[in-house]
This record gives C-alpha cells, sequence and structure tokens, in this order.
C-alpha cells in the first residue's frame, strides 16, 4: 500500500469496506459491525484494517456456503473435505 498519509489511509479502508459490503449483499449477506479499524488507520506503521465484526450464526453459515460455492466453481473437482497440499 505505500506510504499514505493519514486521510489517504482512511479513504482507502472505506473504499475497501465498500466494495466488500457490496459484494457480500449481491449475495444477500450483511455483516452487521462491518467497518474501517480507526486505530489502524491512525498508526502510520501498520496497514489499515477492516473489521468484519461479529455475526450471528445464521450469516456465518450463508458466508461459508457462497465462500464454498465459489472455491468449487474456481477450482472444479476439489471436494469441500479435500486438502490440497
Amino acid at each position: 500500500m505505500g506510504m499514505l498519509t493519514a486521510s489517504e489511509r482512511v479513504r482507502a479502508a472505506e473504499a475497501v469496506t465498500a466494495e466488500l459490503q457490496s459484494a457480500l449483499r449481491m449475495v444477500g449477506i450483511t455483516l452487521p459491525s462491518l467497518g474501517v479499524d480507526p486505530v489502524s488507520c491512525a498508526s502510520s506503521y501498520l496497514a489499515p484494517l477492516v473489521e468484519l465484526g461479529r455475526c450471528n450464526l445464521d450469516t456465518a453459515l450463508r458466508l461459508a456456503h457462497v465462500l464454498a460455492d465459489y472455491a468449487r466453481a474456481a477450482a472444479p473437482g476439489h471436494d469441500r473435505g479435500e486438502r490440497r497440499p
């Protein structure tokens, strides 16, 4: 990410958070606590962090299913239980 000013770090983190929120919304998932971690944006040494937060079991399961479906589509022939070296 390079050397960014504090305001640039905040804008970058907000943009990534908005993009993630939009992508999740497209598959019907809402992470209620999704947001920018303000402490990480204030640091000049750490990269900004996106706080995914907590969610209920139904939301976590839906997210797991979306990710598993994507993984199967992206790498056909690899089952959920199969481990890759």
